[in-house]
């Protein structure tokens, strides 16, 4: 069963652009690294994991294109986010639209590297942060590796 989204992976050509660029766009750095290989951020209320993974890792068979499942992050203000992104040089994917009258709207950009990243304004997200409040971010570990809170 599923239990909850773990990591978010995705591809990059040049993964120190990829870097940089959600570095800008989260307002933080990663805070894991595997030299040539992969960064990882913690954001979000429950301090979930993005991680942007060098392309030559990609399984065998990976499109280069965009497409597939997408995962649509939570945002508070979808207009700014979407309008954000596109500054910084993600173009659209799928515009600004309601789902239904209940207050879901979602949108989606294509960041510079390829990948969809989904974007969402939803009440029930903001229910259930209501009901559980927001994760503490875990305590770093010293040998640089990943570190259960």
């Amino acid at each position: 069963m599923l239990r909850g989204m773990a990591t978010s992976i995705f591809y990059a050509d040049d993964l120190e652009a990829a870097k940089d660029w959600y570095a800008e766009f989260f307002g933080i750095e990663p805070y894991y690294h595997v030299p040539g290989g992969y960064y990882e951020f913690r954001i979000g209320d429950y301090q979930h994991e993005f991680g942007l993974v060098n392309r030559a890792y990609a399984p065998a068979g990976a499109r280069n294109a965009p497409g597939g499942a997408i995962v649509h992050w939570h945002v508070d203000d979808l207009r700014a986010t979407v309008d954000r992104l596109l500054e910084l040089g993600a173009t659209s994917y799928d515009p600004i639209t309601p789902r239904g009258d209940s207050g879901f709207v979602t949108a989606s950009v294509v960041d510079p590297f390829g990948n969809v990243l989904g974007l969402m304004s939803n009440p029930h997200y903001l229910e259930i942060l209501g009901m559980t409040g927001p994760a503490r971010p875990a305590p770093a570990d010293p040998a640089g590796g990943h570190r259960a809170g």
